[in-house]
């Protein structure tokens, strides 16, 4: 894939079922209550789906040139699409050798004592780091993750999500404030502000469960959400 295509991910995502709709609203981990979910683990449990997810992580990066050295998942969401990317990135360098490049882990529960290093990971990210979440509602894991890098010297160049849920959260910062005003740049790969559309009439959920989705958006969202 030489380069990335919005309008070809936004329907890899429909495609493979990423979003779901409930007819009673389920719990997200950010603690709110919502009608619809984002959910990347069957992409990341296909050996092939996962391969494109690759592609496409890396392309997006590669367009924006953003510098990497390391692809790092946040845990556990993300962690095996960071060690694949990571794979998949070292592979294609041409400096490509014993010792060149690191497959870091997190840990989805620190270690209570220890150097930083040992606590928050199995492998640490080295060199210039970019950040991998699936979904992002508040950023509340996210944000917690970046503050471990941190605490650890890892120099972190940017922070990419799969999906943004485009909400704003209780301090009515979106995400992507809340990451820059941390000092980090965030981008997203696609956001439900433009996908959900596409999965609603798609999906064809009913009216019920698309007022009550424009509802949320227009409590939480960065803008109001318009569906057909």
């Amino acid at each position: 894939m030489d380069r990335f295509d919005q309008t070809t991910f936004n329907q890899f995502v429909v495609e493979n079922g990423v979003y779901g709709f409930f007819e009673k609203a389920i719990t997200l981990k950010s603690g709110r209550q919502s009608h619809f979910y984002a959910n990347w683990r069957n992409v990341v449990a296909d050996a092939w789906s996962a391969e494109k997810l690759v592609e496409f992580v890396i392309a997006f990066v590669k367009d924006r040139k953003i510098p990497v050295d390391t692809f790092y998942g946040v845990p556990e969401g993300a962690t095996k699409l960071g060690v694949l990317t990571q794979y998949t990135w070292a592979r294609q360098a041409d400096s490509y050798a014993k010792g060149s490049h690191v497959l870091a882990m997190g840990r989805a529960k620190p270690k209570e004592h220890g150097d930083p290093k040992d606590r928050f990971f199995v492998g640490v990210p080295q060199g210039r780091t970019v950040v991998i979440e699936d979904v992002t509602t508040t950023g509340g894991s996210l944000l917690t993750t970046l503050e471990f890098l941190l605490e650890a010297e890892v120099d972190v160049t940017a922070v990419l999500s799969l999906t943004n849920r485009m909400e704003r959260r209780d301090d009515g910062l979106s995400v992507q404030e809340a990451v820059a005003k941390a000092g980090w740049s965030f981008f997203n790969l696609s956001s439900a502000l433009d996908v959900l559309p596409q999965v609603y009439a798609a999906a064809g959920p009913g009216v019920e469960i698309g007022q009550a989705l424009e509802h949320e958006y227009e409590e939480y969202g960065v803008e109001p959400l318009r569906l057909k």
